[in-house]
């Protein structure tokens, strides 16, 4: 039988591969003093501090990379199929689902249908999940760690892929998710927005880090492309490395009470677990940083497929927050930005109800990570295919297809 990806230790025989939460620790603390239990908190803490920062730094990186030509791909969306490219591939190059979110808003209000917008936004999902995928790769030399950590991160991307397999034929058919989002946009006209600024707290305690590197790199390097280069990767190395050290140092803290706490929050079920990921997306306005954050706690066993299932669920409901609450506030084009905001809140609501409610399509994105968690492990090169073919190939083609006249 296969193993476990989501236990605490070495997987046995006969384990299941999605059973539930790890076996219960013993109730014993580690083996640790005071001071020495401190110090792993605060380097535990120092390396999630990485990781936003990491975060942050590759989306930097991407952008000025692809310069406005990321921004440019959007005007080839001529049909729903390459919207859909379009909305994946754009979020990966440019690591924001809410630039996205903001280009679907103008091109909306410049006279772009609501059956190409809908899946833009729906690709949004997808291409925003490549960073988890990457931060599971941190533990790609330890076995029983990387099935754990792969299966976690997959279990979004499959979400998502299944979500949008499932709705997007239907929005096509009915149109249901624009013509709600239009009619609450209607109802919300005029009401008073926020600055969504105003609430990332992540941005305020970053900010110094992130400035004092960027302008670094800037300095050192002759032109945008080469900076977006060398930020790029040390985005990806900071990624890697905090994740690698996080990993141990959890693995070390996570037992006694402090394992026990952690499953009282996330562990209750699925309401629990969605309800969990959406405030901490709320609050980090990143669901990269969100689900980023699982990686380290699946690859040390503290935390299992299934807790961590409806948790990456509720941050694709939480990423949502920052978009409504911006488009309310906008100055220009605010009937078109709700309306959008709206959609993708929609489609992350219907998404989670309908494959949560049916028991037989709950099982399948757990089944898919799983199987694909087995494929890693034991074929790294699935690994580049999956990485490469869903975020890049795939979408590219798409584009590229549009771009020389094979599709219009």
């Amino acid at each position: 039988m296969s193993h476990d990806p989501t236990a605490a230790a070495p997987p046995r025989a006969g384990t299941s591969l999605t059973g539930p939460a790890p076996p219960a620790d013993t109730g014993q603390e580690p083996g640790l003093d005071a001071r020495g239990k401190a110090l792993r908190w605060v380097g535990a803490l120092a390396m999630l501090y990485v990781l936003v920062c990491a975060v942050d730094v590759i989306g930097d990186g991407f952008a000025l990379i692809t310069g406005d030509q990321a921004e440019e791909m959007f005007e080839f969306a001529t049909n729903p199929l390459v919207g859909l490219a379009v909305g994946i591939l754009g979020t990966v190059l440019m690591q924001s689902s809410s630039t996205t979110t903001a280009i679907t808003v103008g091109l909306v209000a410049g006279g772009l249908p609501a059956q190409i917008a809908v899946p833009m936004i729906m690709g949004a999902n997808v291409g925003t999940t490549i960073t988890n995928t990457l931060a599971s790769l941190a533990n790609a030399g330890k076995k029983d760690a990387f099935r754990r950590s792969f299966a976690a991160a997959t279990v979004h991307d499959v979400f998502n892929l299944l979500a949008i397999a499932l709705i997007l034929p239907l929005e096509l058919a009915t149109g249901f998710l624009a013509r709600t989002a239009g009619a609450l946009a209607d109802a919300l006209r005029g009401a008073d927005g926020a600055d969504p600024s105003q609430f990332d707290v992540l941005d305020a305690l970053t900010a110094p880090l992130l400035t004092t590197l960027t302008g670094a790199v800037a300095a050192t390097t002759p032109n945008d492309v080469v900076e977006g280069i060398v930020l790029a990767v040390v985005g990806v190395v900071g990624i890697l490395a905090s994740v690698r050290v996080l990993g141990k140092l959890l693995g070390q803290l996570m037992v006694g009470r402090a394992r026990r706490v952690l499953h009282a929050t996330m562990g209750r079920g699925p309401v629990s677990g969605i309800a969990a990921g959406a405030g901490v997306t709320v609050l980090a306005q990143s669901s990269s940083v969100t689900t980023s954050m699982m990686i380290p706690l699946a690859g040390s066993g503290a935390v299992s497929l299934r807790q961590i299932y409806p948790y990456t669920v509720g941050a694709n409901v939480g990423t949502t927050f920052t978009a409504i609450l911006a488009s309310l506030g906008a100055s220009q084009n605010q009937a078109e930005a709700t309306k959008i905001a709206l959609v993708h809140l929609g489609f992350n609501l219907t998404a989670t109800l309908v494959i949560f409610v049916l028991p037989f399509l709950r099982q399948v994105p757990l089944r898919g990570a799983t199987w694909l968690a087995e494929q890693a492990v034991t074929r790294p090169w699935v690994v580049v295919v999956w990485v490469l073919g869903v975020f890049l190939v795939l979408p590219g083609a798409v584009v590229l297809l549009v771009v020389t006249g094979g599709v219009s």
